[in-house]
């Protein structure tokens, strides 16, 4: 069956464009790779979110926020592609998605019928982002940010330092 791994390993997929990553996203990984034997971390493209990183950044970015939480099952793979294909070739049986608030239900749960439609041999499972971290959204760590609002609680200190950080890169463009 495509997207099953053939290894007996249960393999997950958590898909996102982490710009940037944020405590929500650490705790979902967290969480969901305790669900799985091997989790990939599919860090992907999407233009219309107006990426504050680059793709090689927001990898280079998840990467070192998965070994800050110590987790040896969780991989992080680039990727521009459909979801479902993305899945396939990692041989996921399983895609994990974090939910917020009703608002994420109802387009994660639409997504999730047409990733069945793609591929019904591989399940979307939702956790719920931990109470304290629901209200996170990498949208708006970036909008608070950039109009000089404190982010430490809703980021990593490596994580806030490099938004502080290219912050200042922009801010220095608009100059010129």
């Amino acid at each position: 069956m495509a997207g099953v791994a053939t290894t007996g390993e249960r393999i997950g997929v958590y898909p996102g464009t982490f710009d940037p990553i944020t405590l929500g996203h650490a705790d979902i990984i967290r969480r969901g790779a305790k669900l799985v034997d091997r989790l990939i971390i599919g860090v992907t493209t999407n233009p219309s979110k107006n990426p504050m990183f680059t793709p090689e950044e927001r990898i280079a970015m998840v990467e070192r926020e998965v070994a800050a939480l110590g987790l040896k099952n969780v991989g992080v793979v680039g990727f521009n592609a459909l979801l479902m294909k993305f899945a396939e070739k990692q041989g996921a049986s399983v895609i994990i998605r974090g939910l917020r608030a009703v608002a994420d239900f109802e387009y994660e749960y639409q997504m999730a019928g047409m990733n069945q439609q793609l591929n019904a041999g591989i399940e979307t499972a939702f956790l719920m982002a931990d109470v304290s971290l629901q209200p996170i959204a990498s949208k708006l760590v970036k909008e608070i940010a950039l109009f000089g609002g404190e982010i430490t609680r809703f980021v990593s200190p490596a994580v806030r330092e490099d938004v502080l950080a290219r912050i200042a890169v922009i801010g220095r463009m608009g100059e010129d």
